[in-house]
């Protein structure tokens, strides 16, 4: 029944799915799950591992080369048609296999942070798996929650819905049961709520109509399932094209001068291809895929969840961290230091009033309610009747109780927002008096925060009637306060000391007022914090804020929609930034955000909104995640510069030769070959070492700097080719086999080996390579240098003319390795990167 679930009567529904108040019992809700999932087309594992290796020979270039060697094969050339398609096919399954080892990885990594939800089975309340909620289920919805499915509201309280990922409406809708006819437009069924929308304030119960693929935001799911790409991931796909046009017109260029100089057609187009190929960089998607399995594989043993693993990349770009300032900077254990009247003494009667607003409220769990709670006062006699739920532009919380044949609503939050509503003040002699706001908040409050407490306010008043809404919060009485501690984390200081060695800032942004939030600035090193309140960012311009943001360390008092400006105006100031929270209020901010992060106890929606899950609230781990996005990052475009320096260079080369030779520089076989054999080491390019000095400072995407390596790397691999080609031809006079074999060698070790020369900004020989790409290299070129002599040499075309020439290779080839290695450092001082 899509979408028409406004209209109908309750008890209809209920028959429907078999369900009723007291949810669905265990066996039916079961029977409905099976029934789901034989209707939901999913595909099995066998058919998404084909997928993925299919995918592999994807590639228009690729493509032409299969159909390019089956001709062959009808020729009669079944050896060289066998040769080249085993190359293609073991290409292709080392592609797959790194691929398919980063999606295992991405798979286990999301298995950690599946969201929970509240039901209510068989009349008792459980917390399950949002994957295992079924058609029928009673759902019980809090403050932060993700809403799992498309539901009827049963029950609502205070219900405030975030539809923006429907209906893209920004502001909060309020939900109330009842029914609404079917054909009327989304916005206006008030009486359902839907899946991928979240809960901003209040609480409900609400019958589960729809699920998966059958809700709105699954039929929505094809449009919605692309993210955004990221400036790495745009690069990327940049210097594939880039890449792609350069070989595409080398390839066009030497085939048709191939053809002018009349030499055999069939063998031009395969030469050709075999060029295009060599020089695309068909495996770059797998060994970025791999570079990222395993950054967040290891940022998963610091106890990092990466969600999104292209953000890895983004991680490493951040240069700005903004944070809340409890449970991040400070322990996030609150601890009740006292409860006062508004003369700053004990007082019985405020911390009786402090504890039932605490005890009785049913939003969503925080620190300072559970705090409150264990101070211990008796409930007996008191009875909750209703509850105004806490919203972040009243900032307040207030419940109604009942106490005898009196009748009480008691409001706790933020103190400016609890005096707005007040009237009268509490005396110590248990009467009342007007209020002089003024006084209480230079004096008492104002006192409190600047020693690095938080005080928050109780009011009180008698009322009547069995209902209490938001208009009842008016001509209240001033209580006095609760003050509150949160000591700085251990370690703290060190941590972010440690993040500006990483040339990281750290900005606090916090709902706080500016007394305590300089107080813990103060505390962590910061010696004069400069100041942005949140009254202040709403009466500058936005081009204002983007000046003064950069110049801040503390935003205070801040509303949650002003946390996404400040954001937004630091990355115009053209910094990178990341931020982290936990609540609802922290969302807008996770999503703009370069980075967004979250903890494994936030509530559902910033989880889901963060491209990293911390499962311990630890700042000590961003630093780590820090070193390891730019390690990632540096040893992805380690391929880059391999693929446009050195690989480039021999494919000109190669195009060049065959037009000036008289036989082919290279048979297609083996240019295929030395592709294959120098794309194995570079796969353990992400896991290697990376020097410190390229550790201190963000990795930056630059497309021209790419470009005039490729032009002068290029060059000088170019010219030892020639030079080789020159040697060969005029100087030994070797016959096509022999140069060929030559010319195979030379190319495998000089790819192979300057990967040693560009992996490090250093002499080569004073930066340690990682272990796995050392062995893999080395038996690389042991392969390369023993293939011309192996008995099945004849079928790739090898034959060597003897030591001399091994012995000329070799030199050329170290004279290569030697040179580049200048060649790189004189490069690195002069270009900017």
């Amino acid at each position: 029944m899509p979408n028409l679930i406004s209209g109908i009567q309750l008890d209809e529904l209920y028959k429907k799915l078999e369900s009723g108040e007291k949810g669905l019992s265990p066996d039916t809700a079961a029977a409905h799950l099976l029934a789901h999932s034989k209707n939901a087309r999913q595909r099995s594992t066998f058919e998404k591992n084909l997928r993925l290796f299919i995918s592999q020979f994807t590639s228009p270039l690729v493509l032409l080369l299969v159909v390019a060697v089956i001709l062959s094969a009808f020729l009669g050339q079944t050896a060289d048609t066998l040769i080249i398609l085993f190359i293609l096919l073991a290409t292709g399954i080392l592609g797959f296999w790194q691929e398919w080892n980063a999606g295992k990885a991405v798979e286990q990594l999301q298995k950690i942070i599946q969201l929970k939800c509240d039901v209510i089975r068989d009349g008792k309340e459980q917390e399950i798996s949002a994957g295992e909620i079924a058609r029928g289920d009673m759902l019980v919805l809090h403050a932060g929650d993700i809403i799992p499915a498309d539901c009827r509201l049963v029950e609502t309280n205070e219900l405030h819905v975030n539809e923006s990922s429907i209906t893209g409406e920004s502001f909060p809708v309020e939900k109330i049961p009842g029914a609404v006819p079917d054909e009327k437009p989304l916005p206006d069924k008030i009486n359902c709520v839907w899946q991928g929308t979240s809960v901003v304030s209040g609480t409900a119960k609400a019958l589960v109509v729809n699920t998966g693929g059958d809700t709105i935001f699954g039929q929505m799911s094809h449009s919605l399932s692309r993210s955004e790409e990221s400036a790495f991931e745009k690069g990327i796909k940049h210097f594939g094209y880039f890449l792609m046009q350069i070989t595409i017109v080398l390839s066009l260029l030497n085939l048709c001068a191939n053809l002018y100089f009349k030499k055999p057609l069939f063998d031009s187009v395969l030469f050709a291809l075999a060029i295009a190929v060599g020089m695309a960089p068909e495996l770059l998607p797998a060994i970025m895929s791999f570079a990222m399995s395993v950054g967040a594989k290891r940022m998963l043993k610091k106890k990092v969840i990466v969600k999104k693993l292209s953000s890895i990349f983004n991680f490493g770009e951040v240069n700005v961290l903004c944070t809340d300032k409890t449970g991040t900077l400070t322990e996030g254990i609150i601890k009740i230091k006292d409860i006062v009247d508004p003369d700053g003494k004990p007082n019985e009667r405020v911390r009786q009033f402090a504890f039932l607003n605490a005890y009785f409220q049913n939003g969503f769990k925080n620190p300072i309610d559970e705090a409150l709670k264990q101070i211990g006062e008796k409930t007996d006699g008191y009875t909750k009747f209703d509850e105004i739920p806490y919203d972040f532009n009243r900032k307040r919380l207030s419940i109604a109780v009942s106490y005898g044949d009196k009748k009480f609503l008691v409001s706790k939050g933020a103190v400016p927002n609890i005096l707005e509503i007040c009237s009268n003040v509490f005396t110590e002699n248990n009467t009342t008096a007007l209020i002089n706001k003024q006084q209480l908040v230079d004096h008492q409050y104002s006192e409190y925060c600047s020693n690095g407490i938080r005080a928050i306010g109780i009011a009180y008043k008698e009322v009547s009637g069995t209902h209490v809404s938001k208009d009842d919060e008016k001509e209240m009485t001033f209580l006095g306060f609760a003050l509150l501690e949160d000591p700085l984390k251990e370690g703290i200081v060190d941590t972010l000391n440690h993040l500006r060695s990483l040339n990281v800032s750290v900005k606090i942004i916090t709902g706080d007022n500016k007394y305590v939030a300089a107080y813990v600035a103060k505390k962590i090193g910061i010696a004069e914090p400069k100041i942005l309140t949140g009254g202040e960012i709403n009466s500058i311009l936005p081009e204002a804020l983007k000046v003064r943001a950069a110049q801040t360390d503390v935003f205070a008092e801040v509303e949650p929609q002003q946390k996404e400006s400040i954001i937004k105006a630091l990355q115009k100031s053209k910094m990178v930034v990341a931020y982290m929270g936990d609540g609802i209020n922290d969302v807008a901010a996770i999503h703009a955000a370069d980075t967004g992060i979250s903890v494994d106890d936030a509530v559902d929606v910033a989880k889901e909104a963060a491209d990293f899950v911390l499962l311990e609230k630890d700042l000590s781990v961003l630093a780590d995640g820090i070193y390891e996005g730019r390690k990632t990052f540096s040893n992805s475009l380690k391929y880059i510069f391999i693929n446009t320096g050195s690989t480039f260079g021999n494919m000109f080369s190669m195009a060049g030769a065959s037009i000036i030779l008289p036989f082919l520089p290279m048979l297609p076989k083996q240019i295929l070959l030395t592709n294959f054999l120098t794309d194995i080491p570079f796969m353990t390019v992400a896991s290697d070492n990376v020097d410190e000095e390229r550790l201190v400072a963000p990795g930056r995407w630059n497309m021209s700097f790419i470009r005039n390596f490729m032009i002068v790397f290029g060059i000088h691999s170019s010219l030892f080719d020639f030079a080789t080609f020159y040697f060969q031809l005029y100087v030994m006079h070797l016959d096509a086999s022999t140069f060929q074999t030559g010319w195979f060698i030379e190319s495998c070790l000089t790819q192979l080996l300057i990967l040693f020369v560009i992996r490090t900004r250093k002499p080569f020989l004073k930066s340690k390579p990682g272990k796995w790409l050392s062995i893999i290299s080395l038996v690389s070129c042991a392969i390369v240098v023993l293939l011309p002599i192996l008995p099945f040499a004849k079928a790739f075309g090898f034959s060597i003319a003897g030591l001399y020439q091994i012995g000329a290779i070799a030199a050329i080839t170290i004279a290569y390795v030697l040179t580049a290695d200048l060649l790189k450092i004189i490069f690195f001082k002069y270009q900017k990167e």
